[in-house]
């Protein structure tokens, strides 16, 4: 571990984490339209996965987006605008917090509030790289319920039969809404299901980022070579219910003090990697960071009436 790779994880973590709870605060005083699913507990997965690609690869990603998009370099201002329904948002404030997308800039194929959605995007982006022949890898990020999803597995086996260059990366928190995802899958590590694909699978500690960059960088290295896809399962947990008004209850009190435990941040800190004095820096320049990205996104105009249907269809 270098020094240089150590401050972009704590930087990526850390501003995930600020960006998340300033999300939750907008959302509490009702400025924010629709739903917040925070990535607060997640943050070592986003970071250690969007490190271990370079800028020419794309991603997929999910309802429970904003980490990936701070973890891929995404502007936290026009994050925030959109997330608030502001036209200086990166869809002009028309997709909202489910729905982030920059396909040009970050090569991010969008976050999808639909369940499983992004999976069959990432095997037609990664046919696409296949074709070219331009050794781009697409990531594709997804929850343990979208893991039963029909399009996981329709998905996954025409990305392994035909070697295509993705990595389906499975961000497994236990729970898909209020469902115990343990209830209702006989195969608890979701990784193993590779098995029957013929494809690389890798059942790791999600919220050790360290683990999650060096897996990622194994199953990034296979997919750019051209020896097709793998699923890299990270166990990890959300330190909230699966929305902002989902108190869940439905989770053992016990089970989430010791997920809070193993705080991704804390699991990081503890490492020694930084100095005490590194980490403050680090926290001082993400909390100026955020701050503005708020104030831009609150002080950003509604955008008007009349642009109510453009972009929806194309000529």
């Amino acid at each position: 571990m270098n020094k240089e790779l150590a401050k972009r994880f704590y930087s990526d973590m850390y501003k995930i984490r600020r960006f998340e709870q300033e999300v939750f605060e907008f959302y509490k005083t009702g400025q924010m339209a629709g739903l917040a699913h925070l990535y607060i507990g997640e943050e070592a997965v986003a970071a250690g996965a969007c490190a271990a690609i370079e800028a020419r690869d794309y991603i997929a990603s999910t309802h429970r987006g904003h980490g990936h998009l701070v973890a891929r370099g995404a502007d936290m201002g026009r994050m925030m605008a959109e997330i608030l329904g502001k036209e200086t948002g990166y869809s002009k404030g028309k997709g909202g917090s489910m729905h982030i997308a920059d396909v040009a800039g970050l090569h991010s194929l969008g976050a999808n509030g639909i369940v499983g959605a992004g999976i069959p995007i990432a095997a037609g982006s990664a046919l696409v790289s296949k074709i070219k022949g331009d050794k781009h890898v697409t990531l594709c990020f997804f929850g343990d319920g979208a893991a039963n999803e029909g399009t996981f597995h329709e998905s996954i086996n025409m990305a392994a039969a035909w070697d295509l260059p993705v990595v389906y990366v499975i961000e497994n928190n236990l729970y898909g809404i209020t469902v115990d995802s343990r209830r209702v899958t006989k195969e608890h590590d979701l990784a193993k299901r590779a098995i029957g694909y013929g494809i690389p699978g890798y059942t790791i500690d999600g919220n050790d980022v360290e683990t999650v960059y060096k897996t990622m960088q194994k199953a990034v290295k296979h997919a750019r070579e051209g020896k097709g896809p793998s699923i890299v399962e990270c166990k990890t947990y959300r330190h909230h219910g699966h929305n902002g008004s989902d108190p869940g209850t439905y989770r053992p009190p016990e089970e989430v003090e010791a997920w809070k435990a193993r705080d991704p941040l804390i699991l990081f800190r503890d490492k020694g990697y930084l100095t005490e004095k590194e980490r403050k820096e680090i926290e001082d320049k993400v909390e100026q960071e955020v701050q503005a990205a708020c104030k831009f996104a609150a002080e950003s105009p509604y955008p008007e009436a009349s642009e109510l249907m453009d972009d929806i269809f194309c000529d």
